[in-house]
């Protein structure tokens, strides 16, 4: 049995009720909502499918539009007092079997108690959902999130919730990469790889082996030095130490 019972009044709120039933339909699946027109099937008794769906639903989505307090057309009583009332039928056995009622309002109506029998004045007390087709699309979302956060079997059923999974990191392992957001811009890292990503070296940097020669080295045992500079390996040899005295004039 249907989950959600769209509630209409003929002549009133046939097309936001159609349009509320698609968007509803479209989002949880279609067994999950009833609407007469569409969820009766030909040949079938209506009065007992109508008041089986509404004892059995779990939320009933009023649709209440200006016309909805109108009399009757050979009448001057609104058709909303006549106890045979449909409409009222209907939300009157939701109420008594503990279902969920939630107005829905359009064209600005405003819920009036005064102006609800007596059978109906709890309906004024429920809080109501608008639903302006000049702001369907984020109205129809609304209350299509409002039910999934009120009946958990909806939201199981929810085709937009979030798949957690969705959200997960994928695992990085050898041979994989992915895009990193580095601080002096994006980088991209694609394809089959492994090795180190260094973002923006502010000096000499060594990632693999052997030595790294970007500025003066020594080498020696004391007496003779080796001097190496950056790149150029041309060496400069210097002796310390020996003697000190004069040969032919010169110190040596």
């Amino acid at each position: 049995m249907s989950i959600v019972f769209v509630n209409y009044r003929t002549g009133d709120g046939d097309a936001v009720a159609a349009l509320l039933e698609h968007e509803l339909s479209d989002r949880f699946g279609s067994d999950q909502v009833f609407r007469a027109s569409k969820s009766i099937p030909a040949g079938s008794r209506y009065p007992r499918e109508l008041i089986t769906a509404a004892r059995r639903c779990h939320v009933l989505l009023a649709v209440i539009g200006r016309g909805w307090f109108d009399p009757r057309e050979n009448g001057d009583r609104p058709a909303i007092e006549d106890p045979s009332d449909w409409t009222r039928r209907e939300i009157i056995e939701a109420f008594e079997t503990g279902a969920m009622v939630i107005p829905v309002l359009t064209d600005s109506v405003r819920l009036d108690r005064s102006r609800l029998p007596a059978e109906l004045a709890e309906l004024a007390d429920c809080q109501y959902r608008r639903l302006d087709m000049r702001n369907s699309r984020a109205d129809l979302a609304r209350i299509g999130d409002d039910l999934a956060e009120l009946v958990p079997a909806l939201a199981k059923l929810d085709s937009r919730r979030e798949d957690p999974e969705a959200r997960r990191e994928p695992e990085q392992g050898p041979g994989r990469a992915h895009q990193v957001r580095m601080r002096d811009g994006v980088g991209a890292v694609g394809g089959d790889l492994s090795g180190t990503v260094i973002n923006s070296p502010r000096g000499p940097i060594h990632t693999g082996s052997g030595s790294l020669n970007s500025g003066p080295q020594f080498s020696g045992d004391g007496m003779g030095v080796q001097y190496i500079t950056g790149g150029d390996f041309r060496k400069s040899q210097q002796q310390f130490g020996g003697t000190f005295g004069r040969e032919n004039g010169r110190e040596r």
